[in-house]
């Protein structure tokens, strides 16, 4: 895939961040339509208040009070401007504006300054707060793509201890973020495959990146456009065609996984034993009895044997360099082995 193929590449030159976006229980416009809904009502009652006691002001220019005048006492009262052309005098319209309409005055007043620290002064706030997040991201977990795959594998990071706040979900899909925003992540709207967006989240800080987008050829133009950005950040991707797995591993991932291969290995498992597809399922998940755990091989592990870590768990394979050794053949553990391991989770016996 060409860079012609993809579009002409940004060169990112400075810190330019996209703010991450966090979910509002209620739309801007539906805010501001309810508090101007509210104010416009409040006001509405207080003119009717005063039509109704309109015996009780007067008119210092005229002496005659209309509907109009109301309108003008009421507006003129509510913002406390006050040009004494008209004015209560009996006792009952004092009363009014003093039990009722003064109120009603510090409620419109405040629906208007709670609006504007809304709109204006929380949002910026806000806005700014998460643009800080944003430029100290380090370590995180980039998910590009919130399909099924991508989803599921939030709510499996999250079961297995990861906090919400330090993944980062990216899809062009509002309705798709919504969920990873009730889960907690940060989230940003935008396209995967452009420079500028993957550098909106600190690609090449993040501790690994996850990509499903769906479609395998847009999942390897991802993968091209991280491995450019972030040359030494590990990359797991999704791809549904066997034929191009080899593809994905060319464009730079790391881990390539298949599902349609997945499900054939668990059915395949399953005509030779009742037993085995549920083992391999319980492995994948945290949810499980055990679960598979890769880290490297600890100081006090260095000239062990593999069936002696530390943690009581069980070694399977140690990664050597570019070679991978079994359990049966690897020999002492070396300093610089990354050791896989299976052990039992917290809901095991």
């Amino acid at each position: 895939m060409s860079q012609q193929a993809k579009g002409p590449r940004r060169n990112y030159v400075g810190p330019r961040f996209q703010p991450l976006r966090r979910a509002v229980k209620v739309p801007v416009w539906a805010d501001l339509g309810i508090r101007l809904g509210l104010a416009l009502g409040l006001v509405f009652m207080v003119v009717m208040i005063h039509w109704w006691d309109r015996e009780g002001l007067v008119d210092n220019l005229d002496g005659h009070v209309t509907f109009l005048d109301v309108v003008y006492f009421t507006m003129i009262s509510i913002t406390t401007t006050g040009f004494g052309d008209i004015a209560p005098i009996s006792d009952r319209a004092r009363l009014v504006e003093a039990v009722i309409v003064t109120p009603i005055r510090f409620a419109v007043l405040f629906i208007f300054v709670g609006a504007a620290y809304d709109f204006v002064i929380r949002r910026s706030w806000e806005k700014w707060r998460m643009a800080r997040i944003q430029e100290r991201l380090r370590d995180h977990i980039v998910v590009l793509g919130f399909g099924i795959s991508g989803s599921e594998a939030v709510h499996e990071l999250i079961e297995r201890g990861t906090d919400p706040s330090c993944i980062v979900v990216m899809d062009p899909s509002a309705e798709r973020l919504a969920e990873a925003e009730a889960l907690g992540c940060n989230v940003i709207e935008a396209d995967a495959t452009r420079d500028e967006n993957l550098n909106a989240v600190r690609i090449a800080e993040a501790a690994t990146v996850l990509v499903s987008a769906g479609r395998d050829d847009s999942s390897i133009l991802i993968v091209l456009t991280v491995r450019h950005l972030a040359p030494r950040v590990p990359i797991s991707v999704v791809v549904r065609a066997a034929d191009n797995e080899l593809l994905a591993r060319q464009a730079g991932a790391d881990n390539v996984i298949n599902p349609v291969r997945f499900t054939g290995l668990l059915l395949a498992g399953s005509a030779q034993g009742t037993h085995i597809a549920d083992y391999m399922a319980d492995l994948a998940s945290y949810g499980g009895r055990v679960q598979l755990v890769e880290r490297p091989v600890a100081p006090e592990e260095v000239g062990q044997p593999i069936d002696n870590l530390a943690g009581g768990g069980r070694g399977l394979r140690v990664y050597r360099g570019d070679e991978a050794c079994g359990y049966w053949e690897c020999g002492p553990l070396q300093a610089g082995d990354v050791i896989v391991e299976i052990r039992p989770t917290l809901n095991g016996d």
